[in-house]
């Protein structure tokens, strides 16, 4: 954790970091797993969000804007509000805790976090897990979009012949090589680097070191001068 947190200090949180801030009134901790998962054993305090099913094949301005207009209400209504210190997980440092991490930041959250190496993590440190549950109080999620955290599809493909973009693809290998088809046609969108997201995992689910995400990333020429576009 201590290399991380001299590249992003505000991404990552510890479950030591969180141990300590249980009972905080204004900590708002998100079970990002299955309903069943969170049903059997989570974090004390925490409430459930499951994002993996909700998505949009549809990036128009007009549909997006939409789309996100609902989520803006569906976390405020789980309690995840711009006032709050925002805590997403799951059983690693997974898909489902970064997707609820990117809304919040593209709604301006400046106090959002993904606990590192998640459940699994906080288990192996040897805290408790319990199957009560709170209900969630609304608290708004107020904060005014920032467009520039958003891409759609028309504008990413007037930028593919742009030296200093690049696509992430972070899907599976199966996905990026067409083999495994969960999109209306198999493949990748041309000229990206792949990178599996479980590629920036340590064994332990925790994320790899800053030196050791940098080597990876800078051997593929993804660089800190370029713009990122991740899917």
């Amino acid at each position: 954790m201590a290399d991380q947190v001299t590249a992003n200090p505000g991404l990552l949180m510890s479950v030591e970091e969180l141990h300590d801030r249980l009972g905080d009134d204004n900590l708002c901790i998100v079970d990002a797993r299955a309903s069943h998962l969170f049903a059997a054993g989570h974090i004390p305090g925490a409430v459930h969000l499951d994002l993996y099913g909700i998505s949009l094949n549809n990036t128009s301005d007009e549909a997006f804007d939409a789309f996100m207009w609902m989520f803006q209400y569906l976390l405020g209504s789980r309690g995840i509000g711009s006032d709050k210190t925002v805590v997403w997980y799951e059983d690693n440092s997974g898909m489902r805790a970064a997707r609820g991490f990117w809304v919040c930041e593209y709604f301006d959250h400046n106090d959002v976090h993904m606990l590192d190496g998640g459940l699994d993590a906080w288990q192996a440190a040897g805290y408790d897990v319990t199957t009560d549950c709170v209900v969630p109080e609304v608290a708004p999620l107020t904060g005014d979009p920032i467009a520039e955290r958003h891409v759609g599809a028309d504008i990413l493909h007037g930028m593919l012949e742009r030296d200093d973009v690049i696509s992430l693809d972070t899907r599976s290998d199966g996905e990026y090589y067409g083999t495994a088809v969960r999109a209306a046609r198999g493949g990748a969108i041309p000229g990206a680097v792949h990178v599996e997201y479980v590629n920036n995992l340590a064994e332990d689910g925790t994320f790899k070191s800053i030196d050791e995400l940098r080597a990876m990333y800078d051997a593929l020429g993804v660089t800190p001068e370029k713009e990122i576009v991740p899917y």
